[in-house]
């Protein structure tokens, strides 16, 4: 597998997002996957404001959040179903502005596959709407797919056996955000100015349909539902 970081100009609020593509990508290959970076695609929809003060930016913060807490650094905050500090609001590369995510990272992903596709003219293509998370207990981000397209997001061994014939019972590869972290990794986190990576080879199986709940697990049957027991009824 190959991952490439695209070095680009800054993306404008006033760009549009698959013009943008097209100036720095001039071939996309047949069987790759494109990711883009959220605070591009939140821009290109307009969801960046500027917040005059710490209760304004607090107050936007809970309006976006399913479920928000306030911790030592941070809001910790479920929104869409992921664990995001702050609703995934942040105002790093914003220049003043604080910028939401995507109002929903699935239909921009798919919709930006189906506008590509046709001006690339390829079949088999994938698109990923990244952004980047903690994990408990660990320093430093790792990436996220908010949303894709194109692929399948999971590969699931459940009910296969392992290498001694052990029928494996929960055992899941969770393909779509491990390729999310891969291209985070290339594309950076501060001033790279790299918003997009072209991923070539990858293990995926490529599909027409995508399944947005696969990934999700409900609250009640998390491993880390203990950690959680003062969240009702998300």
């Amino acid at each position: 597998m190959e991952i490439q970081a695209i070095k680009t100009k800054i993306f404008q609020p006033s760009d549009n997002l698959v013009q943008f593509i097209r100036t720095h990508i001039k071939k996309l290959p047949e069987k790759s996957i494109l990711v883009v970076t959220s605070k591009i695609v939140a821009l290109s929809e307009g969801r960046a404001c500027f917040c005059k003060n710490e209760k304004a930016k607090d107050a936007l913060i809970k309006e976006q959040s399913d479920w928000a807490i306030k911790t030592k650094y941070a809001w910790l905050t479920i929104k869409d179903g992921l664990v995001l500090p702050s609703a995934g609001i942040d105002e790093s590369n914003g220049n003043g502005r604080v910028i939401l995510l995507p109002k929903d990272s699935f239909c921009a992903a798919s919709a930006l596959r189906q506008s590509l596709k046709k001006i690339y003219r390829i079949k088999n293509f994938g698109i990923i709407i990244s952004d980047s998370r903690v994990l408990p207990l660990r320093a430093g981000v790792v990436g996220i797919a908010l949303g894709y397209a194109g692929f399948k997001g999971t590969r699931d061994y459940r009910g296969k056996p392992d290498i001694f014939g052990r029928k494996l019972k929960i055992s899941r590869t969770d393909v779509a955000d491990c390729l999310a972290s891969g291209a985070t990794v290339i594309m950076g986190e501060g001033k790279e100015k790299q918003p997009l990576a072209l991923i070539k080879n990858a293990p995926v199986e490529f599909t027409g349909h995508v399944n947005r709940r696969e990934l999700h697990i409900d609250i009640q049957d998390d491993l880390f539902r203990p950690l959680f027991g003062k969240i009702k009824n998300i």
